[in-house]
């Protein structure tokens, strides 16, 4: 048999050439996936940006550890401490010492927003940390006075003037830009006025001298640090970046990989039982030859083995050309630092190799079996009906992955809905519903299509008709046209439809929990002085609530360090006046400097418990809790007053109107008193609009290469299927050529047939996504946010619209050259 498969290979190499290329796709997509994920794992360490010139950093603590019995646990701090006033003063007895500061810095255009011209991240410092980059001038000069500055870059020049959020400022001078900041130059005066806290500085000293006067000046758990060589990179912003960006981006792989390899484990076998289905007359032949069933099933498994091994072959050499492509445009979109690229390892290829040749195997045996089974009168069948395709594995895996998918789902409902919001699952939980459609298929396959051809079959002549009974006689063949459909709309359907739900609920959130008339808000990374504070108190007819940012930590189960985000109220009874929190126990009136509002995600989240925390400077605190939230989203974060703000600046002031007062009166006033610190005055319903957390541009790029991969391989996946399918039906073409059909209606046969096929599979996938979505729903009803779900009907429609395109192009095309050779034989 091996012999005879290794000749039906070369004699009927147009039959398999569907496996191949949705095999070798398949196995390309998984080698890049696989590159691209290895070239994740292993970030280097950025070298100094800032700092690269400096002799010696030094540190306030800026991160919190607690011992717990399995380890150290770690979290950065929401307010850093700067360096102890003692040990600076026994610095400078060692040589010059220069404090760092940083801070955001806006530009604005003559007719207001932001200046076009301008960078978007300006972030302002100190002229006398510009050595230590190191920063060289290039024009102008230093700045001298409080409105002077030099910058980076060629988007301005000296003698401009620039109106920013921290007035206007005169440009003195440039320095070339290093890569890495978009930065403004003060001078050091106005630098401290803009950013008091100084949490790092420089000194020009010898590092074993500056370590021990570390040492002799503060305790040894004050946690500053003495940075020199490569570690000066812990005093830029964020120097971990790089390999935030690579978690990030090995999470996205990672998904992508999972997606990509249901998606082609599904397409390849269904490609095979298809294509074996096909053969079943030519099985029935060696049957009656005296074949034996294992001798087809060894036939088919080797065929499937030869096969797999050249269209494994094949992809894994297409993915090394590819991976670099996915590599350039994970980098052009932001998802990946620009110093990324595919390294060289070698087990992708292996895993891709032998996954590949293993899903061949797996997607034939089946097939296989059911090939052993077929009768020598098989050979002499001549019906175009489908018979038998619900066979007994078939019922009980796909009512199995149903039951499965249903069950997980009620369970998750019912012990934790919040799992159902997180992106493993709702990127993994589509995938058992779309297995179970594809599998149950041929069950509704009859009734959707004389459903969708009821009307067609009534009109005027006979191609509704024709369209009817054949798409409800070749149960296999809409089946398998209609499987990747059925995944494309589904994953398009489920994945976007969940983030788009999921961004909507949390707008909602923030939309319910804002009464406020205006909203007033600081620069970004500063807060309103208490001389802004006075002038927003004097406004008439505003009741305002001032609040400010940061965050809490807590110990669950004495393992696990939570950061929860913090916001702190000046005053309580102002804060009901502006702020309906979704409360589930308690009252915020309660709220006073002895405690503490949380959300049910806490471990302790009983009214009148207390529970110990750490503010956002590391101190130790025991609250009490006043009042519980619902859990919603995840966003609600906790309440406390301003007492264990630890020292957080306002940057939030939320107004309400006094009776009677007049609101364009009120928002002019607000205006005047914040203009000076650069303060920004919205309606409730504007500043709830641009607070909504929607998907981020990095979110969406990623989201959209998922799918674009997957949707890719499923629309070559739809041609290749259909011209596997449409080749089979030569004969029947003929036929119907023959008893006088013209090419045209032979055409427009087959164009309605697929359209018809298409809309089975979108029906289908409509109803995987649907039941996705609705879950999802009722996961947000149970945690008190009121938001319906969304189908992002524009997408599917789109993607519903490229199948129909591609299905019709490939069956026209694959049928085009037979019926118009047969019509040139006939005359």
């Amino acid at each position: 048999m091996l012999i005879t498969a290794l000749r039906t290979l070369r004699t009927r190499w147009p039959a398999f050439t569907g496996s191949f290329v949705a095999l070798s796709l398949g196995v390309t997509l998984l080698t890049v996936m696989g590159l691209a994920l290895a070239s994740t794992l292993d970030a280097p360490d950025r070298e100094p940006e800032r700092f690269a010139a400096a002799p010696v950093v030094v540190r306030g603590q800026d991160t919190l550890r607690v011992p717990t019995p399995s380890g150290e646990k770690t979290q950065k701090l929401a307010r850093p401490h700067p360096v102890p006033a003692p040990l600076v003063t026994r610095l400078k007895e060692l040589g010059s010492v220069v404090e760092d500061r940083s801070f955001p810095v806006r530009v604005h255009s003559d007719h207001g927003g932001h200046s076009p011209h301008a960078p978007g991240d300006l972030v302002g410092h100190p002229w006398s940390t510009a050595a230590f980059a190191p920063y060289r001038l290039d024009a102008g000069r230093a700045p001298r006075t409080a409105d002077e500055v030099v910058v980076t870059g060629d988007w301005t020049a000296p003698g401009e003037r620039l109106r920013t959020d921290r007035g206007t400022l005169r440009v003195v001078g440039t320095v070339p830009g290093l890569g890495f900041e978009d930065a403004v130059f003060f001078t050091d005066v106005r630098a401290s006025r803009l950013a008091p806290v100084s949490a790092q500085l420089v000194v020009d000293a010898e590092a074993p001298a500056v370590r021990k006067a570390v040492r002799d000046s503060v305790p040894a758990g004050a946690g500053v640090r003495v940075l020199t060589g490569d570690e000066r990179r812990y005093a830029d912003a964020d120097p971990d970046r790089d390999r935030t960006a690579l978690t990030a981006l090995n999470a996205l792989f990672g998904t992508a990989g999972g997606v990509t390899a249901f998606v082609s484990v599904f397409v390849v076998a269904s490609t095979f039982a298809f294509a074996v289905a096909q053969r079943r007359r030519e099985f029935g032949l060696l049957r009656t030859a005296g074949a034996t069933p294992g001798q087809l099933r060894r036939m088919v498994l080797a065929e499937a083995l030869g096969v797999g091994a050249l269209a494994s072959g094949a992809g894994c050499v297409l993915g090394a050309y590819a991976a670099p492509l996915l590599a350039a445009r994970v980098v052009d979109g932001g998802l990946a630092p620009a110093w990324f690229t595919i390294g060289d390892p070698t087990w992708p290829y292996h895993l891709a190799f032998w996954t590949g040749l293993g899903v061949a195997l797996c997607g034939a045996t089946a097939a296989a079996w059911r090939a052993g089974r077929t009768a020598p009168v098989e050979a002499l069948r001549e019906a175009s009906v489908d018979t038998g395709t619900m066979t007994r594995g078939r019922w009980v895996c796909g009512a199995g992955l149903l039951l499965t998918a249903l069950v997980t789902l009620g369970v998750s409902l019912a012990g934790d809905p919040g799992d159902l919001l997180h992106r493993k699952t709702y990127v993994t939980r589509p995938m058992l519903l779309i297995t179970a459609a594809a599998l149950l298929a041929p069950v509704v396959v009859r009734p959707a299509t004389r459903l969708l051809t009821w009307l067609p079959a009534r009109l005027p002549g006979a191609t509704g008709l024709l369209v009817r009974a054949n798409t409800a006689a070749g149960v296999r063949r809409t089946a398998a046209v209609a499987a990747p459909v059925l995944v494309t709309v589904a994953l398009t359907g489920s994945l976007l439809g969940a983030v788009a739900t999921l961004n909507e609920a949390k707008a909602a959130e923030v939309r319910e929990r804002t009464t406020a008339a205006f909203v007033v808000t600081a620069p970004s990374g500063t807060g309103f002085d208490a001389a802004a504070l006075d002038r927003l108190r004097a406004v008439p007819g505003a009741e305002i609530s001032p609040t400010s940012s940061g965050a809490v930590y807590t110990l669950e189960d004495g393992v696990a360090l939570i950061r929860s985000d913090l916001r702190a109220v000046a005053d309580p009874e102002a804060f009901t006046a502006t702020t309906r929190l979704p409360l589930a126990a308690g009252k915020v009136s309660d709220l006073d400097d002895h405690s503490i509002i949380v959300n049910e995600e806490w471990e302790e989240h009983t009214v009148g418990r207390s529970v110990r925390i750490r503010l956002g400077d590391g101190t130790r605190k025991t609250l009490r809790i006043a009042a519980v939230m619902h859990t919603g989203t995840g966003d609600n974060g906790v309440y406390v007053t301003a007492t264990n703000a630890a020292g957080a600046p306002v940057d939030r002031v939320d107004v309400a109107l006094a009776d009677g007062a007049d609101a364009d009166a009120v928002a002019a006033r607000l205006r005047e008193a914040v203009t000076p610190v650069g303060g920004r005055v919205e309606s409730g319903d504007e500043w709830a609009a641009a607070a909504s957390p929607g998907s981020k541009d990095t979110t969406r790029t990623g989201l959209f290469l998922v799918l674009g991969i997957a949707l890719l391989y499923t629309g070559i996946s739809v041609v290749n299927t259909v011209l596997t399918a449409t080749s089979d039906r030569v004969r029947e073409l003929t036929v119907l050529r023959l008893t006088g059909a013209t090419e045209g209606q032979v055409l427009r046969l087959l164009a309605v047939e697929s359209l018809t096929v298409t809309a089975v599979g979108t029906l289908l996938g409509l109803l995987v996504a649907g039941l996705n979505l609705a879950g999802m729903g009722a996961a947000l009803n149970l945690l008190s946010v009121s938001a319906a779900p969304v189908v992002p009907w524009a997408a599917v429609a789109t993607v519903a619209g490229a199948c129909a395109t591609l299905t019709v192009a490939a069956t026209l095309t694959s049928a085009a050259l037979p019926t118009r050779r047969h019509a040139l034989t006939r005359e």
